[in-house]
């Protein structure tokens, strides 16, 4: 039996590599002979990374500005394609996440995106031709102008000068100096993973949605909504590009700036990662598939990466497992998908806290129990 083991992250508890190892031993108790392919899935956000390098991608580290100025460690990753050029992917987490930053509203006023602008800075000197940007976890509101500014944008307040970095400060923004603007932005192809569809500004755009999480207060979501909405003015004044279309609000506005400047097309999270990863080949050499993530809830039906597995796999005929922390939809839920069987961790621990803490025995526990009834 060729069995696919493809889990995604359990947020707060296992990486999806460390997810993908501990199915793998539960798997084998039951199966001992099977061939158990670990192979590590994400869907645009955190995670995206760590699925490319586990299909190859090498890991690069580079030290950045974080999202309040102090200096953070930020892992990427690249990989030469067939073609002479390279394909690198960065997350905005790495460089500018929200767990670099207590989420208070100064904060949440203060936090840029300048560091992923040097993750892409470094991309294109080590030849990357091709950008993939995984979004989520992000600490910033800022639309994306401080990773232009990483790379050579000068936004100017009326009296000429640069406005701080940060959100708070894109009220302010009156004319943009693009005469230091790294020319290789516009050869290099961007590919921006979105699974939202929340607009730059307004009642469902970056500010208002996400601002509060961010540590934004009522004053402060007002404030960046304001900057979100002149910086796209400003933006559409510079480059005759409107950048308030459906998914730019994701990570904190962050597609908005290289929708004008770059040629970066907005893409399905994990349709975009699947094919940088090939998952389509190793689906192509499986017996059965086991995935899952922490929660298994109603969103993970619009199209998370387990659930957007299962649909792949039920496609080409293919059973799926999953087993999950806690799962919160129905068996025929999840049967419309093609899952077979599901376990959570929580029918196995002790209580929530017991399956967070000893998260990756409880989950080869699971799958052992899933796979002897299935």
């Amino acid at each position: 039996m060729r069995i696919l083991i493809a889990p995604d992250k359990f947020k707060g508890s296992l990486t999806a590599a460390e997810a993908a190892a501990a199915i793998a031993e539960g798997a084998l108790r039951v199966y001992p002979d099977a061939v158990a392919n670990q192979f590590p899935i994400a869907d645009g956000g955190e995670g995206t990374l760590e699925a490319a390098v586990s299909a190859g991608y090498e890991e690069r580290l580079n030290a950045v500005v974080g999202p309040i100025l102090a200096p953070v460690g930020a892992a990427w990753a690249i990989r030469k394609n067939a073609d002479g050029g390279a394909t690198a992917v960065i997350e905005t987490a790495q460089a500018s996440g929200l767990a670099e930053m207590e989420p208070t509203p100064a904060n949440a006023l203060r936090a840029h995106s300048y560091g992923c602008g040097q993750l892409i800075a470094a991309a294109l000197d080590a030849g990357a031709t091709e950008i993939v940007l995984g979004l989520g976890g992000s600490a910033m509101t800022d639309g994306g102008s401080g990773a232009l500014r990483a790379l050579g944008l000068k936004p100017l307040d009326a009296a000429g000068n640069v406005v701080p970095l940060g959100g708070g400060s894109l009220a302010d923004v009156a004319a943009l100096d693009t005469s230091g603007l790294d020319p290789r932005l516009s050869a290099a192809s961007f590919r921006i993973a979105v699974d939202v569809q929340n607009p730059l500004y307004g009642a469902t755009g970056a500010a208002h949605v996400f601002g509060a999480q961010k540590g934004a207060d009522g004053e402060a979501v007002e404030q960046l909504d304001a900057g979100l909405r002149n910086w796209a003015s400003v933006l559409r004044g510079a480059t005759g590009r409107d950048v308030n279309i459906p998914g730019a609000g994701a990570a904190g506005g962050f597609p908005a700036s290289f929708l004008a400047f770059t040629n970066a097309r907005l893409e399905g999270g994990f349709a975009l990662v699947a094919g940088l990863t090939g998952l389509a080949g190793q689906l192509d050499n499986a017996d059965l598939v086991i995935t899952g993530e922490g929660s298994l809830d109603s969103q993970s039906l619009t199209g998370k990466a387990p659930i957007a597995l299962a649909d792949a796999a039920r496609d080409r005929g293919i059973p799926v497992i999953v087993v999950a922390g806690r799962i919160l939809v129905t068996p025929e839920d999840l049967a419309g998908h093609g899952v077979v069987a599901a376990a959570q961790l929580l029918d196995v621990a002790a209580s929530p806290e017991d399956a967070v803490a000893n998260a990756a025995r409880y989950l080869a526990w699971a799958t052992s129990q899933v796979l002897e009834g299935a």
